[in-house]
């Protein structure tokens, strides 16, 4: 437990590939601040994953092509996933929450774009957190966790290759962003251990 009477707003944006275990150290996060946060702020969570999920359950023509480009293991475009992250800030963020980020940006220009909310925001020293897993282990996971978008081998590869020449950018940009906190951890580690690295990389 914190021993400070005030903790100020905070943001933690995760990052890493498909199964690295984002979402397990998101909620763990999540749990540690409403421990450590006196005031009770509440939290804003953006999974945008879940999100995408639910989007490509509608039947107007933008969710078929969404599915479609899920269904071929191919990125969705940024112009949709700016839409998607940007209609949970516009509708649900507010001065008193804390935010936590979990699964994007997933390109450079996307991290521009997410820039630029963290700036209209006034969000001061945004955390980003990068679980670094090898292509072999998220692979291997991938395939355990067996979702209806891990099944198809050559799906999981799809998805292992555009990690590599799209998502990296934003991750190198984050890195060498000097209004940024970049954590990297390593997580091919126990979940415990994961968690204790993030948690002792942090300035409450």
């Amino acid at each position: 437990m914190c021993d400070n009477m005030f903790m100020a707003q905070r943001t933690f944006i995760f990052i890493g590939r498909s199964g690295c275990g984002k979402g397990t150290q998101a909620h763990l996060l999540m749990n540690e601040i409403e421990q450590r946060d006196p005031e009770k702020r509440p939290i804003c969570y953006l999974e945008t994953g879940a999100k995408f999920r639910e989007f490509i359950k509608g039947d107007k023509y933008s969710n078929k092509l969404a599915a479609k480009i899920l269904e071929m293991g191919d990125r969705q475009p940024d112009f949709l996933a700016v839409w998607n992250w940007s209609d949970v800030l516009v509708n649900e963020m507010d001065a008193e929450k804390h935010l936590i980020v979990d699964g994007m940006p997933r390109s450079y220009q996307e991290a521009l774009v997410f820039d630029s909310a963290i700036n209209f925001y006034n969000l001061s020293r945004p955390v980003v957190i990068y679980i670094n897993v090898s292509k072999e282990h998220s692979r291997d996971r991938l395939v355990l966790r067996g979702r209806a978008d891990d099944i198809k081998p050559e799906v999981i590869e799809k998805r292992l290759s555009w990690f590599d020449t799209e998502v990296n950018p934003a991750i190198e940009y984050f890195k060498h962003h000097s209004g940024y906190l970049f954590v990297e951890v390593n997580g091919e580690q126990t979940i415990e251990k994961v968690f204790a690295d993030i948690v002792a990389r942090l300035s409450w």
